[in-house]
């Protein structure tokens, strides 16, 4: 690669991390931390940190980390902080009615730099991007599957316990979507993002789903930009080599819709930097 390139290549990324990485704690993604960090190197981003999936006291899925695994993930943690480039800590929390205070709980376990809400249940027992519960999206069900997400969503922000939010739209996941106008869905959860001032990704992990673009859909993003939300770019990567993926497209996606900046955490502190 010519000098050149090289340097475009650094110009475009210098300001990125890539704050939404799992570890192999939570089931279901590989490679150890230490990749995902020379991965990033790979990918010139600044900084990235780490966000298993949050313990939960009881253990109803097998999908996130176990309670006994927390000391562990400290330890692995820290270690690579050591390591001489720039990692945070972090944890992407369910957000389930009725256990917020397990939540609140986990939140005074360790200084961490960010927590992340997320919305994968609609209803006890039903995570709503499980493939095995694809079969519930039909012609006559996709609208009220995302009511019932929005409105989850909506109160996940409400809660205040979170510094930003991930994956906004990830009801699409399998490609389904209501007929219309979908900013009926976005505009209340941009409204309740303003109101309680969090943040929310642009996830580039679409892009490798069968929704086939990042979440969330951009129309979302530039009534964000509007509203002046504050925004990240993450890849919620489970492979190192998901690390930065599709953050060309996602930063060309944000500026598009008038976003000039982005944010960093360090304990639990929101910074502005140049996009």
């Amino acid at each position: 690669m010519h000098t050149r390139c090289i340097r475009a290549e650094y110009q475009l990324f210098k300001h990125l991390r890539d704050y939404h990485i799992h570890t192999p704690l939570c089931h279901h993604a590989v490679g150890e931390p230490i990749e995902y960090v020379k991965a990033a190197q790979t990918a010139k981003l600044t900084e990235i940190g780490f966000a298993d999936h949050n313990p939960m006291p009881t253990l109803f899925d097998d999908w996130r980390m176990r309670i006994e695994d927390l000391p562990q993930y400290f330890e692995t943690i820290g270690a690579i902080q050591q390591s001489g480039f720039s990692v945070r800590l972090g944890l992407e929390c369910d957000f389930l009615l009725g256990y917020e205070w397990w939540i609140e709980t986990l939140s005074k376990k360790t200084d961490w730099d960010y927590l992340i809400g997320s919305v994968h249940y609609i209803a006890p027992g039903w995570d709503v991007d499980n493939p095995k519960h694809i079969g519930r999206f039909t012609e006559g069900t996709v609208e009220e599957i995302w009511d019932l997400y929005w409105t989850h969503y909506s109160r996940c922000i409400e809660s205040g316990l979170f510094d930003f939010v991930a994956h906004p739209d990830l009801v699409k996941k399998f490609g389904f979507r209501p007929d219309g106008d979908l900013r009926r869905y976005y505009e209340p959860a941009i409204e309740t993002l303003m109101k309680h001032n969090v943040a929310f990704e642009i996830n580039t992990a679409g892009l490798r789903k069968q929704a086939a673009e990042v979440y969330p859909a951009f129309e979302f993003t530039q009534l964000a930009a509007q509203a002046g939300i504050p925004l990240l770019i993450n890849s919620d990567a489970h492979a190192p080599s998901e690390v930065a993926h599709g953050f060309e497209s996602a930063r060309n996606l944000a500026l598009q819709a008038g976003y000039t900046k982005t944010v960093r955490f360090e304990r639990r502190q929101r910074f502005e930097v140049d996009l």
